[in-house]
């Protein structure tokens, strides 16, 4: 198997709010248009995905697959070239609706970053430091 992520689907309860929250509020860009049944987003590397966690269900049969969005020992990332690009973000994800659930502050390994959690509770970090971020926008691992 080629260590590839190809794509992250959530587990959304109101596709039309997320999709106002991810394309409007963040200004990822998506062909999505109302009706649709799920939302991709055009973003660097993996394919972003939002899908009525409903249907998600349906998906996995006999009850394996439990729906339940929001924090489930899992967060996203995304990682700022500068440092101030932390704040900035943050701020971008308060005015689009988000819940700041870790204002940005050193971290304990040397970065700087935040946290916030999008309308269906799942958790964003908001992070400047470990990594470089190389000219394609992916991050540069040592």
């Amino acid at each position: 198997m080629d260590p590839r992520l190809s794509l992250v689907t959530l587990g959304v309860t109101d596709l039309e709010n997320s999709v106002r929250f991810y394309r409007d509020g963040l200004g990822w860009p998506t062909g999505y248009a109302s009706g649709d049944g799920v939302a991709f987003f055009k973003t660097w590397g993996t394919v972003f995905a939002l899908y009525p966690i409903d249907k998600l269900a349906e998906e996995i049969p006999g009850g394996a697959f439990k729906p339940q969005a929001g924090a489930c020992g899992i967060t996203l990332a995304h990682n700022c070239r500068e440092r101030d690009e932390v704040g900035t973000v943050l701020r971008l994800a308060e005015g689009a609706g988000a819940d700041i659930k870790k204002p940005a502050s050193e971290t304990f390994w040397g970065g700087y970053s935040g946290y916030f959690a999008d309308p269906d509770g799942y958790l964003w970090e908001i992070a400047w430091g470990a990594f470089p971020i190389g000219e394609d926008g992916h991050l540069v691992l040592p």
